[in-house]
């Protein structure tokens, strides 16, 4: 009698042990990244279309914490603004994206280029943080490994804008990172600046300029 009360108690606390291990699991699977599903390009209110050329190309800034949440990592704190990027192609030929080239300019006419996975991660890891001697002369010096976790690294990875090309009647999208430390209000007045597409016949397209102001004065910057 007393092995069989010892057995139920023993199943009743396997049970509990799994329910956690279970929500636990839930919990930590429920905070990995998800890149946002892309709508077509002409949908967001900041984008910029060629008729001509059959592309649309929109952006939708993470600037607010509501939106920003999708993140683990506080990119915000670290003065990196993450802009969704949306290209969609209404053309019967694929057009290529080996030469993209993204640029943010400022109201004050400062270019901000995209920051590569690289420089994004060095800036999360906080190399500056090192305490080597401050030497006079650009001597080189050794590398700081940051403290950039794995899933850091994962969830930059997956959100950055990878695609090489957007295949006909397709969208593609990712996210660009951008460097927007000492400026207060970077969207305020400011135009991303999108080139390097190129069609079937290797000629590269007109550039795209999107006004930062189209997705600032929209009711709801989001595409239902």
């Amino acid at each position: 009698m007393l092995k069989n009360h010892w057995r139920a108690g023993w199943a009743r606390r396997a049970i509990i042990a799994g329910g956690v291990i279970c929500v636990c699991a839930v919990w930590v699977f429920a905070k990995d990244f998800i890149r946002p599903r892309a709508n077509p390009a002409i949908s967001y209110p900041a984008h910029d279309e060629h008729k001509d050329e059959g592309v649309a190309v929109a952006v939708d800034p993470y600037d607010m914490p509501d939106k920003a949440q999708i993140f683990s990592t506080n990119f915000a704190a670290e003065d990196l603004l993450p802009i969704f990027l949306v290209i969609t192609n209404e053309g019967n030929e694929a057009v290529s994206l080996t030469d993209l080239k993204a640029e943010l300019v400022t109201v004050n006419r400062t270019k901000i280029g995209a920051s590569d996975q690289d420089d994004v991660l060095r800036r999360l890891s906080h190399p500056s943080a090192s305490t080597g001697p401050n030497y006079p002369l650009p001597i080189p010096r050794t590398k700081v490994k940051g403290a950039v976790n794995q899933k850091t690294r994962d969830e930059v990875q997956s959100a950055k804008f990878d695609a090489r090309a957007v295949e006909p009647h397709s969208t593609q999208a990712g996210f660009f990172f951008f460097d927007v430390g000492g400026i207060s209000h970077p969207l305020a007045g400011a135009h991303f600046y999108l080139t390097g597409l190129r069609n079937a016949k290797g000629d590269e397209l007109m550039y795209f300029e999107i006004p930062m102001e189209k997705y600032l004065s929209a009711p709801d910057s989001r595409p239902h």
